[in-house]
């Protein structure tokens, strides 16, 4: 019973903390996009979503993490023969990656804070969709648990984030004509 309490726990905290992730680009986005408005708009925004950032950041994302990290580590623990699992090494890697995502989403948020995002939105929308993989590789790992069916999985994800990049490409392109037919 034990261990299903502390798998549910872990799934939820994995799910806040890719939920934070995920929004916290979006704010991201927001805050550089608001560098186009008129100076008096710009400032109300972008204090706002430096607000909403910090928040984000640090009383969901954060905790998660590391809850999730928690939850995930005592499990290891629960059922060491995990670790002899290739499932689990690849998992793990993947999860490795999440860090490394996490810290560079962290070098922005340290940015945002000085006032400066060093990022386009446009290469915003495309660092979004590396949490989306990472996800879609660590669900199919988990739930699949075999050699074939987590690379089927990870080759479809790449396929839906070729796909999902090209939507975000025609999206840019679709936006730039249309400020042009607005002027």
């Amino acid at each position: 019973m034990e261990y299903l309490y502390i798998k549910s726990l872990h799934i939820i905290f994995v799910t806040t903390w890719f939920a934070g992730l995920f929004y916290i680009i979006r704010l991201f986005i927001y805050f550089k996009e608001a560098e186009e408005e008129t100076l008096l708009v710009k400032e109300i925004l972008q204090k706002q979503y430096q607000l909403m950032i910090k928040r984000l950041w640090y009383i969901i994302t954060w905790p998660s993490a590391i809850l999730a990290t928690f939850f995930a580590i005592w499990l290891l623990i629960l059922n060491p023969f995990w670790l002899e699992q290739g499932w689990m090494i690849i998992k793990l890697v993947f999860v490795l990656g999440l860090f490394i995502y996490h810290g560079i989403c962290q070098i922005m948020y340290n940015q945002v804070e000085k006032g400066i995002l060093k990022y386009s939105s446009f290469g915003l929308r495309i660092w979004n969709e590396v949490a989306t993989i990472i996800l879609f590789a660590c669900v199919f790992l988990v739930v699949l648990k075999n050699t074939l069916g987590w690379i089927f999985g990870v080759l479809g994800i790449v396929g839906i984030s070729t796909l999902l990049m090209l939507g975000i490409k025609l999206y840019k392109n679709s936006r730039k004509k249309n400020s042009w037919g607005n002027k």
